[in-house]
């Protein structure tokens, strides 16, 4: 009998990374149009990258069995 293989959510797969260790990494907000008027501290936290916390990150990994 065959495998059945699980499909990763692309949505997920679009918006969310793996690190090395396991966790889960996102782009944040706030960084596409309209850049001259935001404040350049909001601009300067948006540049880092975000990591998924403890309580979703099981979710997250569930939506995306394969990366």
């Amino acid at each position: 009998m065959a495998k059945i293989k699980t499909k990763t959510h692309s949505g997920a797969k679009k918006r969310f990374k793996m690190t090395a260790s396991g966790k889960v990494k996102y782009q944040k907000t706030n960084k596409r149009h309209r850049l001259t008027q935001k404040d350049t501290k909001r601009k300067r936290v948006a540049r880092t990258v975000g990591i998924a916390d403890s309580t979703n990150a099981p979710a997250l990994k569930k939506l995306m069995p394969y990366l």
